[in-house]
Order: structure tokens, then C-alpha cells, then sequence
């Protein structure tokens, strides 16, 4: 690691990696070795998760190829330095914005979508102009092959490489300095890696999770509701991190969106999910055991088939759930879906805030005024109007978390930000001087000055 480390500073020290067509070339160079291994890392995706190939293109592949289309039609307009105002006490004065790359920076990726959330925050770090370190997670053992491979083939190390291993490996790597580091995963590590980052002063961006609640009103539409969330809900076997993580559906329309429920999982994934080729598996027998736990809690009204042998849990909704227990309290990250009822507004937004905020929010609803209500009442890293999920495709839109989901932003232009120095520079006139700037002063000066600071 010190080596590559090393090698990596010295690179980006050389200045190459600084010019627009450097950038550029890299974002092409990495588009075309995704779409030469794109079997590989299909193969990769559906042994590590059960994947089907249209899942793990369009959440994987095909999100990763469309970032570095945005970053490539934008890079010379997101590197040009922008003009800004001067200081006010010197009237000639002009200001500018510069980013510039910060320099050596690593990459920690999670195991839910392990190509996708290693490449889309690369993607950023090229596109700025750096090095780069990526730690794919050892738990998505075959996509952590596939992408070793693939960087290796198509990046010198010195650039881009690729470091494998379990928990040891990312604790070494946290012991040595970098510019920033990009963590995505868990709560419990994002601390580990904050702390660590702390001892170097090293900036950090968290993606974490948190308990993505979903409000039903009683005006929306229920059959595209119900198709939207049971889609986001159990796509990937409900191992995401923006995933509808409990319901909170008006009394009125509850049953109705039960029964759509129900009517829209049987029509993705058949009478038996199990058989079915687009639903997905759990990733780890932990992860298994974790959820088996829970499925105790409430009353199960469809699905709770389990296997452990095969990694599999149905999908499943769960009415009455106990409002203080684990249900409610943490992050569920799998194919359980708590049901709960309110009958006013106010009291289900209590509930929401009573809570750690959420990385999602999303509410269904025709109403603009119910929208804007909830909106103003909750805090959350994003919000996502009658849909789940799809907010993340939106490279305008800048994609993180807020309080305990997480800080910093990535995605487009975002992720160009998060690994830039957004340096400002001063330009002053050398015409002449503001009067009385220099001592001596006096009372008559402090009253000028006053005037001026206006």
C-alpha cells in the first residue's frame, strides 16, 4: 500500500492527470473497459447477489455509463474558473473560482451495489483530476475480482488501482494520509472511517442509509403506487440504501393499497418469488440470520418464505408492528416491508422526525399543498414525489445524506465538486489605493470606513 500510495503522489504531482484532455481521455478509456467486461461484471453481479442481467445493467452498467457521459459533455464547462464579484472596499478588485484537484484520494464501496457505487464516485474523481484508490467490498467477492481486473487491464497503477481484501485491508489504507475519502456503507463503519480519517485532518464524504419512510395519502393513485413501491422496495432483494423502508399509509386507502401490494408482487416476480429470474438473494448467511430475526415482530401478510441454503427471503408485508421495536428502530436493508396507518397528517410526520434523518423520503400524494407540507416538515438527504428509487438517476441532482444518513454530495457535477478544491482568487488593481486604507487613521477614517462597509 505505501508503494502504491507513493507512486500515486508522484504522479499526481507530474501534473498529468491535471489537463482537460487527460480527464477526458481517462472517462472514455473507462467507459469502454465497462462495456468490454460488461458480461464479467454481469456474471460477477448475479453469482454475488442473484442479479438478473437487465437489473444489473440498468442499476449497475448502465447508470455508471451514463455519469460519464454527463461528466464528459460538461467537463471543460465544470473546469472553466468562474467570475465572481470583488471586495467591496476595493472597486477594481475581481474574483475567481478555480477548482482544482485535490490529489490522492480513496474510494471505500459497499457490497449492495458493489460496481455501481465503486465506479459513480471514480467517475467524479477522475473528472477532477486526481489518483485514486478503490476498495471494493471482499463480501461481493466476485465483482471485487472483476473490478481488480478491469482497472488493472485498462489504468496504470499509479493512476487508478484497485486494493482487494476484507476489514484489515481498509483499516491500513485509513492509517496513511489521502486528499478525501469517499466511504459508502453502514453507519456503524462510517464512524470507524470518520474517526481514522480525523487523525490525518483528511476531509471525508459519507453515504450511509437510515430508515427511508414512505407516506400514502389517501389521494393518490393506489395502482401505480403500489407497482412503484413494491418495485423499489424489493428490487435487489431490499438491499438498498434508498429502499421505502416502512409505509405510512392514511387508514382510508390502507386495505386498497395492501391488496395492490400483493397484486403488484405477484405480477413481478410469479406465485413463487423463489423460481422467478428478476428477484434477487441476500448477500451473506449474516445478513440471512439478521432479517430471519425480524420477521418475528408484526404480523406477516404475505410472503415470509425463507431459506437459508438458497440466501432467500420472500417478499414480505407486515402489518401491526410494535412502534418501539426493531422494525421501526433500524435500518431493515432487505425484503421486509412494516405497514403502518395514520389518520392525521401531523402525527405521521412526528413519527418520521421522532427518528434519525432519512437518506429518502417519499410520499404519494396528488396534492401540491400535502407535498410541500411534508416537505417543509421533514429534513432528509433527498425527497422523491409519487416514485422510490428514481431520484438517483437524475445526475442533476445532487445524491447524499443529511445528520446520521450521511454528509457530502456526489452524482454529475456534484461529484466533480466533492473531489475539487474550489480555490478563490483575488485579482487587485494596482491604479491606486482606497484613501486612509494605510494608518495613520483616526475617528474621520472610521467614519468613512463605515460609510463604506454599507
Amino acid at each position: 500500500m505505501n508503494d502504491i500510495i507513493e507512486r500515486q503522489r508522484a504522479f499526481f504531482a507530474s501534473g498529468r492527470t491535471r489537463p482537460l484532455a487527460f480527464r477526458a481521455a481517462a472517462l472514455e478509456r473507462l467507459a469502454q473497459a465497462i462495456s468490454d467486461y460488461e458480461s464479467d461484471i454481469l456474471a460477477a453481479l448475479q453469482r454475488d447477489l442473484g442479479k438478473s442481467r437487465v437489473a444489473g445493467y440498468a442499476t449497475e452498467i448502465g447508470h455508471c455509463l451514463t455519469e460519464i457521459n454527463v461528466a464528459r459533455k460538461n467537463l471543460k464547462r465544470w473546469m472553466r474558473p468562474q467570475k465572481v464579484r470583488g471586495a467591496s472596499l476595493f472597486p477594481l478588485s475581481r474574483g475567481l473560482l478555480v477548482s482544482e484537484p485535490l490529489g490522492v484520494c480513496l474510494i471505500i464501496a459497499p457490497w449492495n451495489y458493489p460496481f455501481h457505487l465503486a465506479i459513480s464516485p471514480l467517475i467524479g474523481a477522475i473528472a477532477a483530476g486526481n489518483c485514486a484508490i478503490v476498495k471494493p467490498s471482499e463480501i461481493s467477492l466476485n465483482t471485487e475480482r472483476v473490478l481488480s481486473a478491469m482497472i488493472a487491464d485498462r489504468f496504470e497503477e499509479e493512476f487508478i488501482a484497485v486494493v482487494c481484501g476484507g476489514p484489515s485491508a481498509s483499516e491500513r489504507l485509513l492509517q496513511h494520509r489521502f486528499d478525501h475519502v469517499f466511504f459508502t456503507g453502514g453507519e456503524r463503519v462510517g464512524k470507524l472511517v470518520m474517526k481514522a480519517a480525523a487523525s490525518t485532518i483528511t476531509p471525508v464524504t459519507l453515504e450511509l442509509g437510515g430508515k427511508s419512510p414512505c407516506i400514502v395519502a389517501e389521494d393518490g393513485d393506489l395502482a401505480k403506487t403500489a407497482k412503484r413501491i413494491a418495485w423499489g422496495k424489493f428490487l435487489n432483494a431490499g438491499q438498498t440504501c434508498v429502499a421505502p423502508d416502512y409505509l405510512l399509509v392514511h387508514k382510508a386507502v390502507k386495505e386498497a393499497l395492501v391488496e395492490r401490494l400483493k397484486e403488484s408482487i405477484l405480477a413481478f416476480y410469479g406465485p413463487d418469488p423463489k423460481q422467478s429470474a428478476d428477484y434477487g438473494r441476500l448477500i451473506s448467511e449474516a445478513q440471512f440470520d439478521r432479517l430471519s430475526e425480524l420477521l418475528s415482530e408484526g404480523q406477516v401478510i404475505l410472503g415470509g418464505q425463507t431459506s437459508r441454503a438458497d440466501l432467500y427471503i420472500a417478499p414480505t408485508l407486515i402489518e401491526n408492528v410494535p412502534e418501539d421495536g426493531r422494525l421501526t428502530g433500524e435500518e431493515i436493508f432487505g425484503p421486509l416491508l412494516p405497514i403502518l396507518e395514520y389518520e392525521d397528517l401531523s402525527a405521521a410526520l412526528d413519527f418520521i422526525n421522532q427518528r434519525p434523518r432519512p437518506l429518502a423520503l417519499y410520499v404519494f400524494s396528488r396534492s401540491r399543498q400535502l407535498q410541500e407540507k411534508v416537505i417543509a416538515a421533514t429534513s432528509s438527504g433527498g425527497v422523491c414525489i409519487n416514485d422510490t428509487i428514481v431520484h438517483l438517476s437524475a445526475s442533476s441532482l445532487p445524491f447524499g445524506g443529511v445528520g446520521q444518513s450521511g454528509f457530502g454530495r456526489y452524482h454529475g457535477r456534484a461529484g466533480f465538486d466533492t473531489f475539487s478544491n474550489r480555490k478563490s482568487i483575488l485579482r487587485q488593481t494596482l491604479l491606486f489605493d482606497v484613501p486612509k486604507r494605510f494608518p495613520p487613521n483616526d475617528d474621520k477614517d472610521l467614519r468613512l470606513f463605515r460609510w463604506l462597509s454599507r
